[in-house]
């Protein structure tokens, strides 16, 4: 079938921006619509997507946000991936050099986690099956000296790959905390070490997924925020190093500096580090930049979950 007259495709996309009313509306969306409009409609024509596939996709798109999965559809897609990629080259272009990289939020945090100085214990449940995890480490500036009172928020899935506050059968901020640094920077916190896991079956993001020929699966991980008045926020998570899918994640959050080696200690040598049972012990440091002036926005101001 030959492709659909360009001035049709024109002629519509004129007809539609000739709504707009110039001083009316805010130019910016208006920019960007009309872009992806014209991006949009000269996809089907190249592509010759029919109406049956179009109304395919808006009952797919209302369904996706019925299901509350626009996070994970941003992630599987490569978006949110996209958007740090974008963020890591502005960085550069102002001259900003991120020690410890940032990847992806996803869209589980959840605002308000109960804060401690220095150290915390993740587990409002106890996993009673679960491998014990103690990790600890420096929040340093770029020259690595400490940075007192950072703020380090800590997430991770339970055992059953589930969040607490997306999962009511979880205690509210159950693995999740907020650890103030004093004046040495560091911070350390009990918990157990996380598994991977996938997107909701049969969901829309598991659909879309299938039907790209695609797994929609995480390897274990654990997210963290660090913030500092004077300082660029970070947003990053490290991968549980030896989890098959860590260079496989459906996310693309994975990269290389944010696998750190899992020591297991023994029960008979724990007590060389003052704990009374055998443990993963993780050892990680978070490197902060100083906010710089003109600098691009490290931080976004998406829609986050909070108590």
């Amino acid at each position: 079938m030959a492709r659909m007259d360009q001035s049709l495709i024109d002629a519509t996309l004129e007809l539609i921006k000739s709504q707009e009313k110039a001083g009316e509306g805010n130019e910016r969306v208006k920019e960007i619509v009309n872009r992806l409009l014209k991006d949009l409609f000269n996809a089907m024509a190249d592509l010759d997507i029919t109406s049956e596939e179009m109304w395919k996709a808006c009952d797919w798109l209302t369904q996706t946000g019925k299901n509350n999965e626009w996070g994970l559809v941003f992630a599987g897609l490569g978006i949110e991936k996209f958007i740090d990629v974008k963020m890591d080259w502005e960085d550069e272009q102002a001259g900003i050099h991120n020690l410890t990289p940032r990847t992806i939020e996803g869209p589980l945090y959840v605002a308000g986690s109960p804060e401690s100085l220095g150290y915390a214990e993740l587990e409002t449940e106890v996993e009673p099956d679960a491998e014990r995890l103690f990790m600890s480490g420096y929040v340093k500036d770029e020259n690595g000296n400490p940075v007192e009172n950072a703020l380090v928020e800590v997430w991770h899935c339970n055992l059953k790959g589930l969040y607490s506050h997306f999962d009511s059968t979880q205690p509210e901020f159950n693995l999740r905390r907020a650890i103030r640094t004093g004046a040495d920077g560091k911070y350390e916190f009990k918990s157990v070490l996380p598994v991977g896991y996938a997107c909701p079956p049969g969901g829309s993001t598991d659909t879309l997924m299938s039907l790209l020929g695609r797994h929609g699966a995480r390897p274990a991980h654990i997210h963290f925020f660090v913030t500092h008045p004077d300082f660029r926020k970070l947003t990053t998570q490290i991968n549980i190093e030896g989890d098959p899918l860590t260079y496989d994640d459906f996310a693309f959050a994975t990269r290389p500096e944010l696998v750190p080696a899992v020591n297991r200690i023994s029960a008979e040598d724990a007590a060389k580090y003052g704990k009374d049972e055998a443990f993963a012990k993780i050892d990680f440091d978070f490197n902060m930049v100083k906010e710089k002036e003109q600098a691009p926005a490290g931080e976004n101001h998406r829609t986050r979950a909070s108590v």
